[in-house]
């Protein structure tokens, strides 16, 4: 990977975190659930029609790229995690900050109080959403599906939240937006791990089944 091809993807990424944390503002700030769900894809759905780099949106396709892909993957995730940082610094210097505080505090203990195996399941079948999210999106986009796009991108999300799925980089947001401790490390580490089996595992099936 070139200089400004890294630091284009660098700066992409910063910008998807960014927006995650946009989503998982309102997602915060909003009970009821359902509109929290709808609301926080605008964040996804602004970055696959941006052409921007998410971590959980680029992982799942390693099993299709060469080798030096994963180092593009790892830039991804660390300016996602970046961008997430920046939004969460800002938002805390606001009253929306003091009102999403406590809920941010709540979502992370649950999340980083849970067992090992719970947080790779729960993190595997996120990382699984994502990938139909962004394939989906593609697919739609040959076919000038702009509608079926919306559906495609968004049920996705919304299902993920619906059932308390992990995803990496929404969690590094409510990470800073609450009380960022080093424990949590191990945690975000553990949903990366998760995200990644997720996302591959419907290209790793399809290598599969093609090889036949």
């Amino acid at each position: 990977m070139s200089a400004v091809s890294l630091k284009c993807t660098f700066i992409k990424s910063v910008m998807s975190g960014f927006l995650i944390g946009v989503g998982g503002t309102v997602y915060l700030c909003t009970d009821n659930k359902y509109m929290g769900a709808l609301l926080f894809s605008l964040g996804l759905f602004t970055i696959i029609q941006f052409g921007f780099s998410l971590f959980t949106g680029k992982v799942g396709y390693i099993p299709e790229k060469k080798p030096c892909y994963i180092f593009d993957v790892a830039v991804t995730f660390l300016g996602n995690a970046l961008g997430t940082a920046v939004c969460a610094l800002l938002i805390r210097q606001t009253r929306t900050g003091e009102l999403i505080y406590d809920k941010a505090v709540s979502a992370v203990s649950v999340k980083t109080e849970d067992s090992f195996i719970s947080q790779l399941i729960l993190a595997f079948f996120c990382g699984m959403l994502m990938y139909i999210a962004v394939e989906n999106a593609g697919r739609c986009r040959e076919k000038a599906l702009d509608l079926s796009a919306v559906f495609g991108i968004c049920f996705p999300v919304m299902v993920f939240i619906f059932c308390g799925f992990n995803h990496s980089v929404a969690d590094c947001f409510y990470i800073f937006v609450s009380k960022p401790e080093l424990s949590h490390v191990l945690y975000i580490l553990t949903a990366v791990f998760g995200n990644a089996l997720g996302g591959m595992f419907i290209p790793v099936m399809k290598k599969l089944y093609a090889d036949k």
